[in-house]
């Protein structure tokens, strides 16, 4: 693929000045007339994977990128060149990027500019908890739902997911009954490694929460780009090629002998508060990005970017909020936006209720009263 430089950054919609090797510029908005497989170059021969028959380009999510970043089009916070250059590192390598910080300044948002910026479409959103798994990230199989459409009758042999199993492995695996594809449907991680010709923008967000073992189980996935859904390798000769649902809404593809490898390896953005040490072999096969607090100018963009025809009303609010965090450790800049919603509203500042609507507003996170 060629590469061609295309006329953004350089100060224009918020973005910084541009330097000449970026693909990702952090101008926020959508790259002008270019297509992001004309200017993004080969992968590292060690990042380069082989995976098909390539699937068609994902549609856009449009409501959702808004919600988050304000409309296209409008004013975007700026980001530090240093961010930007630990963005394209990743892009260029086909790493995950592992994006650590406080909670609130805004880590998360880094997958929906990037994925607005180089046309990618849908961000896939894996949200972590204490019960997450290597596996509900790949995919889940409902085995219950299979052996009760197997049986035609209510609930399976007791309901437990272990008799379910067994009622669906004596289940036909022919032409008559159910197919294990119905009953498959890829998780985020998943999704995100189908053979697409670009790659997905794929949020693990907060790995912090997450069972102490998630990050040494993600390691053979993020470096083979490719996983088995062993239900789909047992049923092979029975179902080679199975249809099943995938993360995004309404949509299916089909797998072959149950193995999924990418094509394009996802831009994975990894998101921690910084709560927890992750294994050596696990930080080593990251891009790591630190994120510092947002600044007044930064937080400014952002207000125009969700309030339109607001931009420079409310530096004086801005200004209290920078030294209320400072004070208090850190504030979300959510936080910051429900306190100008409320004055877009109709709350004055001189109203008698606004000191004690501030206050609630820009509580300090750690919980303390």
């Amino acid at each position: 693929m060629s590469r061609v430089q295309h006329p953004v950054g350089n100060g224009h919609n918020g973005g910084p000045a541009s330097r000449s090797w970026w693909i990702y510029r952090g101008t926020g908005q959508p790259l002008p007339d270019i297509r992001l497989a004309d200017v993004l170059p080969p992968p590292p021969g060690w990042r380069d994977f082989d995976g098909g028959p390539v699937l068609p380009p994902v549609p856009s999510e449009s409501a959702e990128t808004d919600r988050r970043l304000g409309s296209v089009g409008r004013t975007t916070s700026r980001q530090n060149p240093h961010d930007i250059d630990m963005i394209n590192t990743a892009l260029l390598l086909r790493r995950p990027l592992l994006v650590t910080g406080r909670p609130g300044i805004g880590k998360s948002t880094l997958a929906y500019l990037v994925a607005r910026e180089l046309g990618l479409g849908r961000v896939l959103h894996w949200g972590i908890t204490s019960r997450s798994t290597l596996r509900s990230g790949l995919y889940e199989y409902d085995a219950i739902g299979r052996a009760q459409a197997s049986l035609g009758r209510g609930p399976a042999a007791g309901g437990t997911p272990e008799a379910a199993d067994a009622a669906a492995s004596a289940a036909p695996e022919g032409g008559t009954g159910p197919r294990i594809g119905d009953f498959v449907r890829l998780g985020p991680l998943g999704t995100a490694l189908l053979p697409y010709e670009l790659p997905r923008v794929l949020l693990i967000d907060e790995l912090d929460k997450s069972d102490i073992d998630l990050p040494s189980d993600l390691l053979h996935v993020l470096e083979n780009g490719s996983y088995d859904i062993p239900e789909l390798v047992r049923a092979r000769h029975h179902e080679g090629r199975a249809r099943v649902f995938t993360d995004d809404p309404d949509a299916t593809v089909t797998v072959t002998d149950g193995r999924v490898r990418c094509r394009a390896f996802p831009f994975v953005v990894i998101t921690s508060n910084g709560e927890r040490q992750f294994p050596p072999a696990f930080l080593r096969r990251c891009v790591r990005l630190d994120v510092s607090p947002p600044r007044e100018d930064q937080l400014a963009t952002m207000i125009a970017a969700h309030f339109r025809d607001q931009e420079g009303r409310y530096d004086d609010m801005i200004r209290a909020f920078v030294e209320r965090s400072r004070q208090n450790g850190g504030l979300a800049t959510d936080q910051l936006l429900n306190a100008v919603f409320l004055r877009t509203a109709g709350v004055r500042e001189d109203d008698e209720s606004w000191g004690e609507l501030l206050e609630a507003l820009w509580r300090e996170l750690s919980g303390a009263p």
